[in-house]
């Protein structure tokens, strides 16, 4: 069962698009993160499925209802739909309790059963005669989540809900959150432009620029196969490489070989004079979209970068250590290329290496070929 499918969608305010035919999939049980930056359109992709915005053209099922589409419009109360906004938004003159259990059906003593039911889901029994004013940010997002429950939706549409939070908190109370709407058996979609934050708690994640989404897949498919360079750049810390042509003329990187695309028919290496003097760029010809001709980005990872002492039996490109950023759980260095490209390597913990350390620079894997 698809807990939401959305396609085609297109919204606009006035003349300007914000979504230009957006296609998603949601699983029932599962947690979706739409990943992007701001004012590229997750959050009236949100709207419109929460049925607080009409779209111009698309269609829109929940649990296998229609929902929207030319001639459908269920209004937001008939939707199974559980929302949470950033702020929480609790209502100041009633109590956790209040705030939870407000608009449940039933008779009172069933409805403080449910409220008790959420609040020890969400972490805080025993809160229920608390003010939003006395409880933290954290516990007042927690809070939302358990109002946002307590009608059973089939969906829990979350909006960017822990960017308010402090680091340390924001990672304890999104991972009781999301396990809290686990277990009730609903499905989630998670808007967010926090791309550690959809890497880690989602089970998909769609990733959006310019009002549609280029790509979804799992966590790890995103991260390792990123469709094309935006993503790339977008989805954690990116590694760019020139390309120069080997002895047989196939495209390399100063650290080794260069992985062709899948499907790809062919490369050229050329040198595209107009784009930058004196570097290789690579084609790859795609008949099936007729691409012959764009210029491809060698990409790698931090983490898939290996240092070593000069002299050792590596074989890869001698560098000099510029920075060296310690965060505890693991450094970001900043390395030279002999041509001068600046590269970020990642190791686990501490390092050795100090600024003004010569050193040779290895790949773990082939880089990957973008366009």
């Amino acid at each position: 069962m698809t807990a939401i499918e959305v396609k085609a969608l297109r919204v606009a305010y006035g003349d300007h698009v914000v979504l230009r035919g957006v296609d998603l999939l949601v699983g029932d049980g599962a947690v979706t993160a739409v990943l992007g930056p701001s004012g590229c359109g997750k959050t009236s992709l949100l709207r419109v499925v929460a049925g607080l915005l009409r779209p111009v053209s698309g269609r829109i099922a929940l649990g296998g209802q229609v929902v929207v589409d030319d001639g459908t419009w269920v209004r937001p109360e008939h939707r199974r739909i559980g929302v949470v906004p950033q702020e929480g938004a609790l209502f100041p003159h009633l109590d956790v309790a209040g705030n939870v259990g407000f608009g449940l059906p039933g008779g009172r003593r069933e409805k403080a059963a449910r409220v008790e039911e959420l609040l020890a889901l969400v972490g805080m029994a025993g809160t229920g005669a608390l003010r939003p004013q006395e409880l933290s940010g954290g516990m007042q997002q927690r809070v939302a989540v358990a109002r946002a429950l307590s009608r059973r939706p089939d969906v829990v549409l979350l909006d960017e809900p822990f960017s308010a939070l402090d680091a340390g908190l924001r990672e304890e109370v999104r991972a009781d959150v999301l396990a809290a709407i686990r277990a009730d058996g609903a499905a989630a979609m998670l808007v967010t432009h926090d791309q550690d934050e959809a890497l880690s708690s989602a089970d998909r994640v769609a990733v959006m620029r310019d009002g549609v989404i280029v790509q979804e897949g799992t966590p790890a498919e995103v991260y390792a196969q990123p469709a094309d360079l935006g993503v790339a750049r977008f989805v954690g810390e990116c590694v760019e490489l020139p390309l120069i042509a080997g002895p047989d003329g196939s495209p390399r990187t100063a650290l080794g070989p260069a992985a062709v695309p899948a499907g790809s028919t062919g490369v050229v290496v050329h040198d595209p004079a107009s784009d930058r003097a004196g570097s290789i760029g690579v084609a790859v010809h795609d008949p099936a979209s007729d691409r012959a001709g764009s210029i491809g980005v060698a990409v790698l990872r931090p983490e898939e970068l290996v240092l070593s002492e000069p002299g050792s039996e590596a074989d890869g490109a001698p560098v000099r250590i510029v920075s060296v950023r310690y965060h505890g759980h693991d450094c970001l260095l900043d390395v030279a290329l002999p041509d001068g490209t600046a590269v970020p390597v990642r190791t686990l913990g501490s390092t050795p290496w100090r600024p003004g350390d010569a050193a040779v620079l290895t790949a773990r894997v082939p880089a990957r070929l973008l366009t």
